[in-house]
């Protein structure tokens, strides 16, 4: 295990675990269950243990265990209590902290011995929504908070994006609905973000569409040339981080002129990006905002 990051400020511990600084200071006071190492202007510092140890003790108190009963447990005791819960309650939460650790420790191999478990009782589609959605959303505030770096994030997603692409090899071989329209996947220039994206592909795949998946920043004019090859097409792109907010109408006008000036084409979005979009705002005829992934699957 290649252990980069060792010690969290209580904002960290706070971020990881979602249980407040003010409610960790208590615990530690009143049951002694954190032992911070402290400098010498008496600023406290947590090692990875306690980061683990307070996940774990947050798992347990989420699942109905009083603070005053997990003080009475041991050290040994707590990880063998929480894998009892786990195993007949709410795992996702415990999928969720395990993989959190995964990332913080860069540890591939708790990452697949998390995803193995969670695949032996669910279907990747409920893994995606039930764990790896949550998860991502939490990963994305912590990089915000500098609680976690780039490279952290980039470990989590690129797993991710492994288990979703190997997921989309298995329904490659299908042939799709003779009937189907066609779905053109891509990112607009700069947007690297895909994860939302290729699950969409899967949704599709599993569904027998019809899919073209263009991946990463895909200038606006280089789709004109998929027209000319299929009769009925949907696009579908996801704004994380591009266009920004204030270009975002210009971006829409712009590929209503270019590329569903017909009766055969149409677009789907979805992301981030779009939810400071002004509620006034011209959206063209043709093109379809969602707030989820799941809505804009259902509508399919």
């Amino acid at each position: 295990m290649n252990n980069i990051q060792v010690n969290f400020s209580i904002k960290d511990l706070e971020n990881l675990t979602g249980i407040k600084a003010h409610t960790i200071r208590i615990w530690e006071k009143r049951y002694n269950l954190l032992r911070p190492n402290r400098s010498d202007t008496n600023i406290r510092s947590y090692s990875l243990a306690s980061l683990q140890k307070l996940l774990n003790i947050s798992f347990l108190n989420n699942n109905g265990y009083k603070i005053s009963k997990i003080a009475k447990l041991s050290e040994s005791e707590i990880p063998i209590k929480v894998r009892e819960i786990a195993s007949r309650a709410k795992v996702e939460d415990h999928a969720i902290n395990a993989f959190k650790l995964s990332m913080l420790n860069f540890d591939q191999v708790l990452f697949y011995n998390t995803y193995n478990n969670l695949i032996e009782h669910k279907s990747f589609k409920k893994v995606f929504y039930d764990v790896f959605l949550p998860l991502l959303n939490e990963i994305g505030l912590l990089w915000q908070t500098d609680t976690i770096t780039p490279a952290h994030e980039h470990f989590l997603t690129s797993h991710i994006k492994q288990k979703i692409l190997i997921n989309i090899e298995r329904l490659q071989i299908l042939e799709p609905k003779p009937e189907s329209k066609t779905f053109i996947l891509y990112l607009p220039d700069n947007e690297v973000h895909d994860i939302g994206l290729l699950f969409i592909n899967y949704e599709l795949r599993s569904k027998g569409y019809h899919t073209i998946f263009l991946g990463e920043s895909v200038p606006m004019s280089s789709l004109v040339s998929v027209l000319e090859f299929f009769n009925e097409i949907t696009f579908i792109s996801y704004f994380t981080v591009n266009p920004e907010l204030s270009e975002i109408p210009k971006y829409l006008k712009d590929f209503d002129d270019l590329l569903l000036n017909n009766d055969r084409t149409d677009l789907l979005l979805l992301g981030p990006k779009l939810i400071g979009l002004d509620e006034d705002a011209k959206i063209p005829e043709r093109i379809t905002l969602y707030n989820s992934i799941e809505n804009l699957v259902k509508d399919l």
